[in-house]
């Protein structure tokens, strides 16, 4: 298991579950040195105090809070963790809610819940069987890293997730970032569902990332002395230039129906033009020969009779 990052207990109503969060995630970036280029050394930072000039160790340094351009008040850890508060070592459940109202843009960071100890399992799974058997997920507050934070609890693979929410004042409203209304006609709309059909995985276990395995390739490469992968192409199109939606959609089904081993062919669809008015009349090359009269016929089949 993953070191604990924070030791408590869920407090649910009179129900105390110890807990230890761990990281639902791995870091698997490459991570680069800052160095000096000309030879290669490595360069770090110094923690310098602006009023002596003195570099200052770690275990030297404390939190402080500037109330006034010459006035700072400092805190201490110790002091932190002893503030009264009902989260300051609980994940205290407010509330439940509709696991489809939560919006996830909302949502933050992801950690485990593991159960501390044999006296959490029976809690902990109660919990967990209470959720499994609603479409709700509980909301919680907990306190963590110097701040009260919003969590939201919810199952996976039987397991508990907290993950880390944003306050409803940390969200920015999206409406001034709309775009102005345009008119999109129902056979465009028609296409862009039939592409996203043609899109739909089950799952997402095939993505991996290109970047990392990229950046992998240049750093072997360097190191062992030999010429750099070509660049990609860049696919991008130029700025400024004029994009044909219904045929951009066009191609986009076709590739989709292709990469799935579909037939593609049918995947055109004509942008629809307003009907013209018709004349009335009949254009020349579309008229149908007029009918001969059966006495017509007759005085035709005479005539190449007496040519004989």
């Amino acid at each position: 298991m993953p070191r604990p990052l924070w030791t408590g207990a869920i407090s649910f109503g009179l129900v105390t579950i110890p807990v230890k969060i761990v990281s639902a995630t791995e870091d698997h970036d490459v991570h680069f040195h800052r160095v000096h280029l000309a030879d290669h050394g490595r360069v770090r930072t110094r923690k310098i105090c602006e009023l002596d000039g003195e570099v200052v160790s770690q275990d030297e340094i404390g939190k402080g809070y500037e109330i006034a351009p010459d006035q700072t008040v400092p805190v201490t850890d110790e002091e932190l963790r002893q503030m009264p508060l009902p989260t300051a070592k609980a994940i205290e459940i407010a509330a439940f809610v509709d696991a489809g109202t939560v919006d996830p843009v909302r949502i933050s960071d992801s950690y485990y819940l593991a159960a501390d100890g044999q006296v959490a399992a029976k809690p902990y799974t109660l919990l967990r069987k209470a959720l499994e058997r609603s479409s709700k997920v509980a909301v919680a507050k907990f306190a963590w890293h110097g701040r009260e934070r919003l969590g939201l609890l919810r199952i996976k693979e039987g397991a508990l997730v907290l993950h880390s929410m944003k306050w409803p004042d940390e969200i920015r409203d999206p409406q001034e970032l709309a775009p102005r209304e345009v008119e999109v006609s129902e056979e465009e709309i028609g296409q862009a569902l039939q592409l996203a059909e043609g899109m739909t995985i089950e799952d997402l276990s095939g993505f991996h990332d290109e970047y990392r395995e990229a950046l992998e390739d240049i750093i072997a490469a360097k190191a062992e002395g030999k010429p750099l992968p070509a660049p990609a192409e860049d696919g991008k199109q130029e700025k400024g230039e004029v994009v044909d939606l219904m045929a951009a959609l066009n191609a986009s089904v076709k590739a989709a129906k292709e990469s799935r081993g579909e037939d593609g062919q049918d995947a055109t669809v004509h942008e629809m033009r307003p009907s013209k008015k018709t004349t009335g009349k009949t254009p020349a090359k579309n008229r149908a020969a007029p009918k001969k009269s059966a006495a017509s016929k007759k005085k035709t089949a005479a005539k190449k009779r007496s040519a004989y």
